[in-house]
This record gives structure tokens, C-alpha cells and sequence, in this order.
């Protein structure tokens, strides 16, 4: 996949292209069912499949007291959108100078003059340029004179209801529920990081777990323990994962990913991880002395291997 970061950084020969705009956060069923469209279309009229996204939540610059935690890093979207299969990308900045753009401006100098796109894919609330006063309208008019194609799109509804989107896979993952996360992601919610030295409990108790490093990429789920599959290097390992302060022993202070890899011992300090949540297990409790913890923890991880298929060796 080609990877733009600025307007001047795509070739003057790029093109011609089908191209979709959007935050793609998360980049979930629904983008991926107009990522496969934006494709079939791209395949159809010889054109170069884009995605046209931004560094960061429009509110963030907008409204930054307002701004949602993001499911993906940035490097997470461009990996997900090469997955999918998207020829190429322009992450943009969303900084001032974007959000002043008229919308001609936004058109001439990105759609037509940099991506000489003959087709865009949009939603029917896009909006566009300077305090969105671009509409699919607008868009549809200002293409008329450009020889740009608009085509609006449908919002993907699983089940027919609600739809696919990155503020209800937030709130699913705020509450723990990350298998049904997964069904509108199309995949495990993950978080990535290194790894880092812990307070060593875990291994004092008989279960050595890999703690990730704070602000690892990726949106960390509730509190509570996980069924979980942790990948390093090129290898899935099951795992039970605990997320937050641990509320049994005192002075925790940071909200943790801590994973115990089953049936394996590895030295993982210092390397990446990836930790693809599988089903929640049981919220966090505080327990009354360390018999009652452990006890508890080999009954996580006797429920963890049921979840994964990973029986006892």
C-alpha cells in the first residue's frame, strides 16, 4: 500500500483513483463494506482504491475536551487499511489550516489536484471544509464541473438495527463486552505495547504475566479479567488478562494490561506485544487475603482455557 502523510507527498503521476473519506477509526465492518466497494469500483474502472484520513479526531482540534479515546493508533489504522486491502492512503493532518479550507479549496487541492480522483464514495452526513459548510451537495455539485463521480453511501446495520459504528464499539468496550466488539470490528479488539518491568506479584504467586507499558496502542477494555490471546513475533499464545489497578493490594496507581501466557514462560521484557481480547471472565473485586486471590485466578484460568480451547497440558 502507498502511504501519504501530506497533499505534496503524492506523486504527480499518481492516479487516476476511487476514493472514500472518513476517520475510519477502528476501521470496522462499516468501513470495510465501503473499503470492499470502493474496491469492486476501483477494480471495475482502472482506478487506484484511496482512503483519504486524518491523524486524529476532527475534535480533537474542534473541540478537544470532547474528543473520544480512539480505538487505533495511527499506525494500527495504516496497518488495517493495507489489510483490507486499500491500494492507497492519505493520512492527513487535521490541524488548522485543514479545518480552514472552503470546500472548492478542499476538492481542488486534494480530490482533483493531488488524487485526480474520478470517483468519491461519501457518506449521506458527510461534511466537508471550513466549519463543514460542505455537504454530499455541494460535493455533488463542485464534482459536476470536475469530472468527479459522487456516490453516497449506506450506513451497514448488523441485525437491521443500530449502526456499525466506532462510538458503539466504545461503549461495548467500556463495558467489558469486547466478543460483541469483535463482531463489529471483524476482528479481536487488540491492544499493543511493550513490555514492562511490573511489581513482580504475579510471578511471586504462580503466575508470571507480561505488563504492558501505559498508553499502549489501542482501546483498553473495562476493568476485569479476559480470555485473551497475546501475540509475539509471529506466534498466538492463550492468556488470561487483567486489566486495571488490581484493587487488592494498594498503591497500584496506573490502570494495567497484565497477561499470564498459559502453559508457556517467556522472557518479554523490552519486546512488543499484541493482546487480542477474546470474552470477559469476571469483573474486578478486592480479596481478603492472598489464599482467596489465588484460588480465584486458577478458577480465571480454568474458564480461560474453556473460552480458547486450550486445555491443560
Amino acid at each position: 500500500m502507498q502511504f501519504f502523510e501530506t497533499v505534496a507527498s503524492v506523486p504527480a503521476d499518481f492516479g487516476p483513483s476511487a476514493v472514500t473519506i472518513g476517520k475510519f477509526d477502528g476501521v470496522h465492518v462499516g468501513h470495510r463494506a465501503v473499503i470492499d466497494l470502493l474496491e469492486q469500483v476501483a477494480a471495475d474502472e482502472g482506478l487506484v482504491s484511496t482512503v483519504v484520513t486524518f491523524d486524529r479526531h476532527p475534535l480533537a482540534v474542534l473541540r478537544p475536551g470532547d474528543v473520544p479515546r480512539a480505538l487505533v493508533s495511527n499506525r494500527q489504522k495504516r496497518e488495517l487499511l493495507e489489510q483490507a486491502g486499500v491500494a492507497a492512503t492519505l493520512m492527513l493532518t487535521f490541524d488548522d489550516d485543514l479545518r480552514a479550507l472552503a470546500p472548492e479549496e478542499f476538492v481542488d487541492r486534494i480530490l482533483v489536484g493531488a488524487l485526480h480522483a474520478r470517483v468519491v464514495f461519501v457518506g449521506d452526513d458527510f461534511r466537508f471544509g471550513v466549519r463543514g459548510s460542505g455537504t454530499v451537495d455541494t460535493l455533488r455539485e463542485l464534482g459536476a464541473t470536475r469530472g468527479l463521480r459522487v456516490v453516497s453511501i449506506d450506513d451497514v446495520r448488523p441485525g437491521g438495527a443500530r449502526r456499525a459504528s466506532s462510538t458503539w464499539i466504545r461503549e461495548l468496550l467500556d463495558g467489558g463486552r469486547v466478543r460483541e466488539a469483535a463482531e463489529l470490528l471483524g476482528r479481536e479488539p487488540a491492544v499493543r505495547g511493550v513490555v514492562v518491568q511490573g511489581e513482580q506479584r504475579g510471578r511471586e504467586l504462580g503466575f508470571p504475566t507480561a505488563n504492558l507499558e501505559p498508553h499502549s496502542e489501542g482501546f483498553v477494555p473495562a476493568d476485569g479479567v479476559y480470555a485473551a490471546r497475546v501475540l509475539v513475533g509471529d506466534t498466538l499464545y492463550p492468556a488470561a488478562v487483567s486489566v486495571g489497578n488490581n484493587p487488592t493490594f494498594e498503591g497500584v496507581p496506573e490502570k494495567q494490561v497484565e497477561a499470564h501466557l498459559l502453559d508457556v514462560t517467556l522472557d518479554l521484557y523490552g519486546q512488543e506485544i499484541t493482546v487480542h481480547f477474546v470474552d470477559w471472565v469476571r469483573g474486578n473485586v478486592a480479596f481478603e487475603g492472598l489464599d482467596a486471590l489465588i484460588a480465584h485466578i486458577r478458577a480465571d484460568v480454568v474458564r480461560c482455557r474453556e473460552i480458547l480451547g486450550a486445555p491443560a497440558p
